[in-house]
């Protein structure tokens, strides 16, 4: 690493170069950019070592004292010291021997349905009233409860993906680079309807180009909801409900709406006798996974669809029997 070369430069280029290359990397180039303020702070020079790593992994928002917790974010920096090391080649790369090896991707909390509506409530009485900021947070936790959207997909709206003649969300260039198109259930249209109305009244811009989801505070007022201003909301709002934790994180988070989704699907689909199986691939498309096999990992990783797992299994082993007898 050249002496004019800083470590933000870097990380900067580096960001630059994976969206180029069409992956979005929101939590990544967060961690980063923590990661640099980090070595400034402890005023480290030269090679990034592995000791100023593991600092900065233990260094977690929610003061957390699991070891997995510290792994997950040093694999946040795994590829981008891969990457570091053809402008420095002392730069060491972490392996799974600092915090010891991740577990398997761990079970999400799964919301009720008062749960969700409670969400919703709460979120409904945000002020300042009157104004928009209440329905602003109902509307976009409504969406990503009843679609399985992505928090980075919805903040990213803009008034023309948001097709409330056709029923239609517009996702582009989401996570792995692509893109989809979501029909919407008739309620969520409505709900849709109903802010976009509210928003006008509130004199928020309707052009087709300006965000769906907004800031209604000061500077902020009229430009893109922030995903760190939407966290800190839905934390101020899950204390203020008191939700007990039914999944392996430290607590209910905003993508475990998106995992209740898929959840509950399944689960409506079961209770209507069609099949899982065929329907899987749907499942997939609709909620952008890469692989119809990351949809496939809730039925053995959800208490909630553990039994239907079994009783496929069950099945299945009731036919091969009676196959072979």
């Amino acid at each position: 690493m050249s002496p004019d070369t800083t470590l933000q430069a870097l990380v900067e280029r580096y960001l630059d170069e994976r969206h180029r290359l069409g992956f979005s990397a929101q939590t990544q180039a967060y961690a980063l950019r923590s990661f640099v303020r980090h070595v400034q702070a402890v005023g480290h020079h030269g090679p990034i070592t592995l000791d100023v790593m593991a600092g900065w992994a233990r260094c977690d928002s929610h003061a957390s004292s699991d070891p997995h917790t510290w792994a997950r974010r040093l694999k946040l920096l795994r590829s981008f010291t891969h990457w570091l090391v053809q402008f420095e080649p002392s730069t060491e790369v972490p392996g799974d021997a600092i915090f010891g090896r991740l577990p398997e991707r761990q079970a999400p909390h799964i919301y009720s349905e008062q749960e969700i509506i409670d969400l919703l409530a709460a979120a409904r009485q945000l002020g300042p009233s009157p104004g928009p900021r209440g329905i602003i947070y109902e509307t976009l936790f409504g969406l990503l409860a009843s679609t399985g959207m992505r928090i980075s997909e919805a903040l990213a709206l803009t008034n023309a993906d948001v097709d409330l003649k056709r029923g239609m969300l517009t996702i582009h260039q989401a996570k792995f680079g692509k893109s989809r198109q979501i029909p919407l259930h008739p309620s969520t249209v409505e709900a849709l309807r109903l802010y976009r109305g509210q928003c006008d009244l509130a004199g928020l811009s309707a052009r087709d180009e300006a965000p769906f989801f907004v800031g209604t505070r000061g500077r902020r007022r009229g430009t893109p909801l922030g995903d760190r201003q939407v966290h800190r909301v839905f934390t101020e709002l899950r204390e203020r409900l008191g939700w007990r934790n039914r999944g392996a994180h430290h607590a209910p988070r905003i993508h475990d709406l998106r995992h209740t989704f898929v959840v509950r699907r399944i689960l409506l689909w079961q209770a209507q006798g069609v099949d899982v199986d065929q329907a899987m691939l749907s499942l997939s498309t609709y909620v952008g996974h890469a692989m119809v096999t990351n949809t496939y990992w809730y039925l053995s990783a959800v208490p909630e669809l553990m039994a239907l797992a079994a009783g496929r299994f069950e099945t299945f082993m009731s036919l091969s029997e009676v196959h072979h007898a």
